[in-house]
């Protein structure tokens, strides 16, 4: 058995797989998120720690046959979190998540110096985890000079787990202090932030053995006292390998709290300027790009909340035939976007209401703005050579036929949806303890799996589409001009 854990931004899933690679058990504890001002975006690891003794409790107390035979564990988590400890291995401040976006500033400077993106391969981003580090220095004096270890939040539960500070390529690619090429630590980058190698974990792959689960905890759970932990991955490096998404030319759009356009390379292929993601992989010698915007189903929940409607119920309102694009346009910045824009301080708007405006008109506006910004993604992913002709399509979003539709149309590709299954983060995390665990060959256990239908681009409807894209592309430098 093996056991997959994926540190979400709202919940942390557990699921227990067998050498068949079937989920035999699961379970999930929510996790909230505090937003003391705008653009923060934070959580207290203690709470990732009280989340993984409820799953855990829940699994011993209905599965503990299942867990007596875990071998292997595959962590996944949520990317760029900065976790800041002290001497002891106490937890100095919050983390601050992904989407906090407080150190543009930073970001913006550490960006000029030419050496980030040389060496890391990126745009620094105001998610990234070295700004809110340089962040931290300049407004938390304190607590930057008592910091002795900085961890991304699943390599956190790792040090939980294990007693050790580890961290592996996928994720440590997304701090901007990582030498992308050579998938090691840069003493120069960490050393414009007034950091140095010590305060940084240990580097495996993510398919490696990071440690062994402490007898505390085995005894306690009652697993074994030789359980691994692999090293694992980032979340969408993850769910790459849950989805088979490990060799050159396979890709994925992701419809979760964000949502991501990803493409696996079997060369390291950099282009910053694109604001395109070029990052490790979670296995030796590969890497991957990702296009990200910041709201993708955020953006349907949000509006939901706005009319009092829960999301499935707006999308099923749309019916199973595609309608082409609504006449509102959308812009899904809500907490400023990444790719392609690289901007923290826009912010999302609805255009082009009327009197005859209705509900159904606006929830297809959102589905088709944030479908415009991943055709965004699509173009800055063409400008660095790489070509995707088809995409699987994961996470919840992907349950609406309707929004599909959209994709397939929009970026004229064919989009692919799995046979129903977890092939999730925390699916992809199993995987690597699997192979960290056994030894095994990555491509005969990070398989596809089988697909139950395929959706094809209605190219009767492209022509509207781009129009109303055109509408799209127009109203961000609008917006950007007036301070929006």
């Amino acid at each position: 058995m093996y056991l997959g854990l994926d540190l979400g931004t709202s919940s942390l899933k557990a699921i227990i797989m067998d050498d068949a690679q079937s989920i035999l058990a699961s379970s999930s504890a929510a996790i909230s998120v505090s937003r003391p001002h705008d653009g923060w975006s934070e959580q207290d690891p203690e709470d990732w720690i009280s989340a993984l003794n409820v799953v855990m409790q829940a699994l011993v107390s209905k599965h503990s046959d299942l867990l007596a035979k875990v071998r292997g564990i595959g962590l996944s988590g949520h990317m760029h979190g900065a976790t800041l400890l002290g001497e002891d291995g106490s937890v100095l401040r919050p983390c601050m998540l992904w989407n906090d976006t407080r150190s543009h500033e930073e970001a913006s400077e550490l960006d000029a110096n030419p050496l980030f993106r040389d060496i890391a391969a990126n745009i620094v981003f105001p998610g990234f985890t070295a700004p809110k580090v340089e962040w931290v220095r300049r407004h938390e004096p304190d607590v930057f000079a008592k910091t002795t270890m900085i961890l991304l939040p699943k390599d956190y539960l790792r040090y939980r787990l294990t007693g050790l500070f580890v961290s592996e390529m996928s994720d440590a690619a997304g701090t901007a202090w990582l030498d992308v090429a050579k998938r090691d630590w840069s003493e120069p980058l960490l050393g414009a932030c007034g950091l140095d190698r010590s305060q940084m974990p240990d580097l495996v792959e993510g398919s490696e053995v990071s440690g062994t689960l402490s007898g505390d905890l085995a005894a306690s759970w009652g697993m074994a006292k030789d359980v691994v932990v692999a090293g694992g991955a980032g979340d969408n490096a993850a769910s790459a390998a849950g989805v088979g998404a490990i060799a050159s030319g396979d890709a994925f759009v992701s419809l979760g709290t964000s949502g991501v356009l990803f493409a696996s390379n079997d060369a390291f292929r950099p282009k910053p300027e694109s604001a395109v993601h070029t990052f490790c992989h979670a296995f030796p010698k590969t890497w991957h790009q990702m296009g990200v915007i910041l709201s993708a189903t955020d953006a349907l929940n949000w509006y939901a909340g706005l009319v009092g409607q829960d999301p499935q119920t707006l999308t099923e309102e749309l019916g199973d035939d595609l309608e082409g694009p609504s006449e509102v346009t959308f812009l899904p910045y809500l907490s400023g976007e990444r790719t392609p824009h690289n901007d923290a301080s826009i912010r999302g708007c609805f255009s082009g209401l009327g009197h005859g405006t209705t509900r159904k008109d606006m929830t297809r506006a959102v589905l088709d703005g944030v479908t415009f910004a991943l055709a965004d993604n699509l173009d800055a992913l063409h400008s660095t050579g790489t070509e995707i002709e088809r995409v699987l399509a994961v996470g919840g979003g992907s349950k609406s036929q309707y929004w599909l539709k959209v994709i397939a149309t929009v970026l004229d590709v064919p989009v692919e949806v799995p046979v129903g299954g977890d092939f999730g983060a925390a699916f992809g995390a199993a995987r690597l303890g699997m192979i960290a665990a056994t030894g095994a060959d990555p491509a005969q256990v990070c398989t596809q799996p089988k697909i139950e239908h395929r959706i094809a681009p209605q190219k009767d409807l492209q022509e509207a589409y781009a129009k109303a894209r055109d509408r799209f592309k127009a109203t961000y430098p609008a917006l950007k001009a007036i301070g929006a």
